[in-house]
Order: C-alpha cells, then sequence, then structure tokens
C-alpha cells in the first residue's frame, strides 16, 4: 500500500489526478483535482476519521487536503485554526513538504479576505527555506498577487519571471498557464482616469505611476481619497464618496446642487430637505479632507480644491458598476457562497443577498444548488483586470 500511496502522491504533485485515480490511493485529492468537490471531501473525512489516535501524521495530512478543497469550494465556514495545527503537526513529524503547502493555502484564503499584511507576513516566513520548484512557483506567484494589489508593479514583474523560471523546472503546465494568466492581466485595462472631462484607459503600471504622480486622486475603484503617502478612507461613507467623485468628475469647474443631490441621494427630484441635507454632507466632507484639500461654495455649487494647486484626478473603475468588487470576486469562475462574498468583502449577508438577488434578476450572476448548498457564479468580466476592484487591504510594506 506505501507503494500504492507514493505513486499516487507523485502522479498529484505533477498534476496528473487521473493517474492517481488509477493507483487507487489518495482518491479524495484525485476527485478535488477533477473538480468533484463535493465528493472529494467525504473521501477525505471518511479517510481522517479512520485513522486511529496514533496516527496524527496521517490525520493532519487529510486536514490541509480537506483545507485545499474547502477554499476551491469557497467554503470558510470551518476555523483556521485546525490548518495551523496540521501544519505544526507535520512539522514536527519532518513532513515539510505537506506542511509547506499549508502554509500556501492559508495565504491564498488571507489573500481572498485581502489581508494582504498578514499574508505578506506568512510568505516571509517561508522565503528562508529552500523550496522544490513546484513549491517556488506557488509562492513566486502569491508574491505577485499580493504586489499587484498593492500596485508594487516592478516586484510583481520579478516575482512573475522567478515563477515562469520555477514552473518550467517543475515541468508543470497547469502552473506556466497560470503565470501566462498574470503576465497578461498587466497588459489589460485596469481603471479609467478622469481629469478636466477627458478619460484615459490605464494598466496596473499607470495607476501606479498616477497614484505617485503628487496629484490629489479620488479612487473610485477602492473608494478613497488621498495623495502620496496620505490617504483618506470612504469606504464606509458611501455619501460622502459620491460628492468627493461628483466633485472630481466636475474639477477644475465646479458641480452643481442638484447634480450632486443626484449622486449622492439617488433622486432627481431635489426639494429643500435634499438641498439642507447637501450642505451638511458637504461639511462633513469639508472636515474630513482638511489638509488635502478644501471645498468651496459656488453660486452654482460647490468645487474641489487640492492643497498646493495640485491637480485633481478622478480615478474610475474599468466599468462603472455598483456591485464591482462583487463581480469581481465572481469572475473568477469558482462558485462562491453567500456567506464567502459576505467574509471577504466584509459586508452582512444579508447586504450580499439583496446585491445578488438584485443581479440574478438582471441575469448577471445565477446560482446552483438549494439552501446551505447555494453557490453562485458569474461569466468572466472579459477585456480587462479586475485587481483593482477585489476588496482592498493594506500595502504590504
Amino acid at each position: 500500500m506505501d507503494s500504492l500511496i507514493t505513486a499516487s502522491a507523485r502522479a498529484l504533485t505533477v498534476g496528473d489526478p487521473l493517474g492517481a485515480l488509477k493507483r487507487i490511493a489518495l482518491r479524495g485529492i484525485a476527485m478535488a483535482q477533477l473538480g468533484e468537490h463535493a465528493r472529494a471531501r467525504e473521501l477525505l473525512r471518511r479517510a481522517a476519521r479512520g485513522f486511529g489516535s496514533h496516527e496524527e501524521l496521517a490525520r493532519a495530512r487529510c486536514v490541509v487536503a480537506d483545507a485545499e478543497v474547502a477554499l476551491a469550494m469557497r467554503d470558510f465556514g470551518g476555523s483556521p485554526r485546525a490548518l495551523s495545527a496540521a501544519a505544526a503537526t507535520l512539522e514536527a513529524h519532518a513532513d515539510q513538504s505537506n506542511a509547506l503547502h499549508a502554509h500556501l493555502i492559508a495565504v491564498r484564503r488571507l489573500l481572498l479576505f485581502g489581508r494582504l499584511g498578514d499574508a505578506a507576513t506568512m510568505l516571509a516566513r517561508l522565503e528562508t527555506r529552500k523550496l522544490r520548484p513546484l513549491f517556488a512557483a506557488v509562492a513566486e506567484l502569491l508574491w505577485a498577487e499580493l504586489s499587484l494589489r498593492s500596485l508594487y508593479i516592478d516586484q510583481a514583474r520579478n516575482s512573475l519571471a522567478r515563477a515562469r523560471e520555477a514552473a518550467v523546472r517543475a515541468g508543470i503546465p497547469a502552473l506556466l498557464a497560470e503565470v501566462a494568466e498574470v503576465e497578461a492581466a498587466l497588459e489589460r485595462p485596469a481603471a479609467r482616469r478622469i481629469k478636466a472631462g477627458e478619460e484615459q484607459v490605464l494598466r496596473l503600471d499607470e495607476v501606479s505611476a498616477l497614484l505617485g504622480s503628487g496629484a490629489l486622486v479620488v479612487d473610485a475603484c477602492r473608494h478613497r481619497l488621498g495623495t502620496g503617502a496620505a490617504w483618506l478612507a470612504l469606504a464606509r461613507r458611501p455619501v460622502l464618496f459620491s460628492l468627493a467623485r461628483a466633485l472630481a468628475q466636475a474639477w477644475p469647474g465646479d458641480a452643481g446642487r442638484d447634480a450632486l443631490i443626484a449622486s449622492a441621494f439617488r433622486t432627481q427630484h431635489p426639494d429643500e430637505s435634499h438641498r439642507a441635507r447637501l450642505r451638511v454632507e458637504i461639511g462633513r466632507l469639508r472636515s474630513l479632507v482638511t489638509g488635502l484639500a478644501s471645498i468651496e461654495a459656488t453660486p452654482r455649487g460647490f468645487a474641489l480644491k487640492a492643497q498646493d494647486d495640485r491637480t485633481i484626478v478622478l480615478l474610475a473603475p474599468p466599468v462603472d458598476d455598483d456591485q464591482a468588487s462583487l463581480l469581481a470576486l465572481l469572475a473568477d469562475g469558482t462558485a462562491w457562497s453567500t456567506s464567502a462574498l459576505a467574509l471577504a468583502l466584509g459586508e452582512s449577508q444579508r447586504t450580499v443577498q439583496r446585491a445578488l438577488a438584485a443581479l440574478e434578476a438582471d441575469g448577471r450572476v445565477r446560482a446552483v444548488g438549494q439552501a446551505r448548498a447555494r453557490r453562485w457564479l458569474a461569466p468572466p468580466l472579459a477585456g480587462f483586470t479586475t485587481i483593482l476592484l477585489l476588496p482592498p487591504g493594506l500595502p504590504i510594506g
């Protein structure tokens, strides 16, 4: 049996799940690689229950495999502590390969939640180890994603070059294809620059250059306002951000009161109560942007003026959509549960459910399964990269 397990593991390592199935052993992991996730979890959990108390190494391997399948299913109901404990057990038994695999799964989970700083810390601990080509390629791909999410484009390119080299040495076509896909994302449109009424499509490297240009940027991709290292987060203040965006779009002119009311309060028929509320919200925004900009009243409405006469630029998503972040998550081709989407977006399940219902009514997403097994899918957002639409996280340093 040991020789069968070894042969099966070797087949799985090189991306040959059919070869593993032919050898019978490790059927749970093989089924996962073939996309039969529910069946895979059933087999893996049955295997874990079958091991006795003296077989903690085998149980730990099952926990790691189950965690990978759960990640593929976007099932985040389990505690990450079980995966950490399994990794510790594997390291205690000198099973470094599976321990590394456990750590990389944990990093991928953190990335999905936008916890870039935690993911970077965990990856940095692995840099002291001598990694086999397979793990080196996966680690460098994760570094590339971290760098792209933080708009460190040169670092991302360097990580991708190392990932390609390691993937070639590993001889796994799927890894090479993944590297090529990330490289292609660098060349696709990522956002739109709107300045003084003119619009230009930008790649990720051009977005990075814009953020470092000294201009005051109202970033509609990540709902913030700032320049250089000084940023004001407005993701939790949607009314204030709507006003900031409308003011930036009108720069160097002013935005009319009725236009601001329509943008912030979603009404085309303003009355005196809307105008009173506009004055209150403009006052709140004016207080928040102190040190970065000022907001001046004009006969027609209000105008945004940057400190030190800086240029003001609106950085808009490649497509305007209130649910852009939700669609960006679903665009990865994986079926997501409502609870997983809520965790990744930092929203309540009820909020996500309402958004999904509206998108489903428009035919933009579809549901599969029923009740607790229900998952959501959407077609890919073709023609541009979704990097800037994913849930934001802190820079990685």
